[in-house]
């Protein structure tokens, strides 16, 4: 890539990070740091902590993310590890279904989860009891749907660094006469370390900020539902910013500790193992058991599924104290799809969605070649902040757009009406949910457009070249053909994840003219009546959506598809 191609890249996609990430996030400190005239006060951040629903809030979030990381760990490295070892009948299927849950919200997953664990529910009527297995546990239910959608994105990271520890240090240190545990302790265990603290980051910056779950679970002393209902109309209380700085600056430092710690060339994950290894072949009664936890897990992971599924066939009250609906119907389906809400919701989520993919598009495949093809030193610079979306979590774009929305409206564009409109987000939040879109899936983009550009060779853009063929005739006659399978596996992910993004979607979209499809899921769920269940039935379409999308993307990347899921 010729340099000044590259510094011009490199200056347009700093400006879209400054303008789409770095901005929105210096408003919300911004807010949470000055007062009203413009003078820095820390007695914002101060009141957070001496408000002890706020306090009680953020210990709130925390205990969900510290349980979900570690009760994902628990569901994933047994499995990741039974995986790497052995070879049973069924593994591959298994293998595949381990990555189900991914297709589900855990939001929406909750509205399945209550019909199994509320009162009056599934397994209360299988084993005869009245108990409210929801009521005090409530952060326990919300802990374990979370980590049963979650925990693929722990097996993706841990199964790679399994993949790629040199097995001639298992043996050396059998031949030192280590075995059993006494092995994986002191070789297995600190090798993948590098992949479970970059699939433990995810999960923990996702559930110490997740917004649905706990919405739709009624669990509502936590940091990101008191951020989402101070934040429902702009206004002028800077609390709330404040306690977004607190999380914004929990989830940083995690990133960062990722990154120095692990972020280099970590030992256990940069190349493939230098010893083959031959799996152990189980068959009998060895290969039943090494196949019991993967039944186990996915068995329970897909319960929610399964209650979303049963609900959207259900009448209306026609699931009450049992353990099938009493009543069976397919008129929730009818409904979903001819009620205004719904097909208004799933016209906008295809626009907002589709025009964020066409953005990542042309800037992932940009920065990518900056990264991959060219020399510029700085290049490691725009690579990092192309996967800081990963790092800054959804609630905390969505105030920071929020910020923007009021900056824009009431002082940039005050005596502009028609400009004014398009960026205030109660008139119109096409623009903001775009933007949210675009960056907050742009890493899966630049990690696929890169992983493609690394597996082809830049000799054959120069032998192009030296034919005669500028640089944009090169680009589309011999590059992107050669990568266009992992540009459509990055565009896959990153147009079903902007379909069913949660934070943004629930925060921006004030107006039920512009709401996409999870914050019509949220609304038609609060309605009494038919909400809960015409809310499911969308849920499944969301899910089936979904499922189609990462199996294609699943089968076009291999197994790079966990690089799309690592900070």
């Amino acid at each position: 890539m010729r340099k000044q191609s590259a510094w011009i890249m490199f200056t347009l996609s700093m400006a879209v990070f400054l303008i789409g990430l770095i901005f929105p996030l210096i408003l919300v400190i911004r807010n949470g740091f000055v007062t009203p005239d413009g003078q820095l006060t820390f007695r914002y951040l101060i009141g957070v902590f001496e408000n002890p629903i706020y306090l009680e809030g953020l210990r709130n979030s925390l205990r969900l993310a510290i349980g979900t990381t570690l009760t994902a760990t628990l569901f994933s490295l047994p499995l990741a590890w039974l995986s790497n070892r052995y070879n049973f009948f069924g593994k591959g299927f298994v293998n595949a279904l381990v990555l189900v849950p991914m297709i589900l919200p855990p939001f929406v997953g909750a509205i399945g989860f209550q019909q199994i664990l509320g009162q009056y529910g599934v397994l209360n009527a299988l084993l005869g009891l009245d108990v409210d297995w929801l009521g005090r546990g409530r952060w326990v239910g919300v802990i374990l749907l979370q980590s049963l959608a979650l925990y693929p994105i722990m097996y993706l990271n841990i199964s790679a660094a399994l993949a790629n520890i040199d097995h001639a240090m298992d043996e050396a240190a059998e031949n030192l006469g280590a075995t059993g545990f006494t092995k994986f302790r002191r070789i297995t265990l600190p090798l993948m370390t590098p992949g479970i603290f970059a699939g433990g980051t995810i999960v923990f910056i996702w559930s110490f900020t997740e917004l649905g779950t706990p919405l739709i679970m009624n669990y509502t002393r936590v940091a990101s539902v008191q951020v989402f209902d101070a934040l429902k109309e702009i206004g002028g209380n800077p609390f709330p910013f404040a306690l977004v700085v607190v999380m914004l600056t929990v989830s940083v430092s995690l990133y960062a500790l990722s990154k120095y710690f692990f972020g280099g060339k970590a030992y256990a994950m940069q190349s493939k193992a230098a010893t083959t290894f031959k799996e152990t072949r189980l068959t009998g009664i060895k290969g039943l058991l090494a196949l019991l936890p993967f039944v186990l897990v996915i068995t329970l992971a897909l319960l929610p599924h399964l209650g979303v599924i049963l609900t959207s066939f259900t009448a209306p009250g026609g699931w009450y104290q049992s353990v099938l609906p009493d009543v069976f119907t397919t008129d929730n389906y009818i409904e979903a799809l001819g009620h205004s809400m719904t097909v208004r919701s799933i016209r906008n989520s295809l626009i907002f969605s589709l025009l964020a993919v066409f953005f990542n598009l042309i800037l992932g495949i940009g920065i990518a070649f900056v990264v991959v093809r060219s020399t510029i030193k700085v290049r490691g610079l725009l690579d990092a902040l192309a996967m800081m979306p990963l790092a800054v979590p959804g609630l905390v774009m969505a105030t920071g757009y929020l910020a923007f929305s009021s900056y824009l409206a009431n002082e940039v564009f005050r005596d502009n009406p028609a400009l004014q409109g398009i960026f205030d987000v109660r008139t119109n939040p096409t623009v903001f949910l775009v933007m949210a879109y675009g960056i907050r899936r742009l890493p899966y983009m630049v990690r696929s457009a890169v992983a493609g550009l690394q597996q082809t060779s830049a000799g054959l853009e120069e032998a192009a070249a030296n034919l005669g063929a500028p640089p944009l005739v090169s680009l589309r006659r011999v590059t992107l053909p050669l990568i266009t399978a992992n540009l459509i596996a990055g565009a896959l992910l990153a147009f079903a994840f902007s379909m069913l993004e949660v934070s943004d979607s629930l925060m921006l979209a004030q107006r039920e003219d512009f709401y996409p499809i999870t914050k019509t899921i949220y609304e038609l769920f609060q309605l009494i009546g038919t909400g809960k269940y015409i809310a499911s039935a969308l849920g499944v379409w969301a899910m089936v959506f979904l499922a189609v999308t990462i199996v294609g993307s699943s089968l076009l990347l291999g197994k790079k598809m966990g690089a799309l899921f690592r900070v």
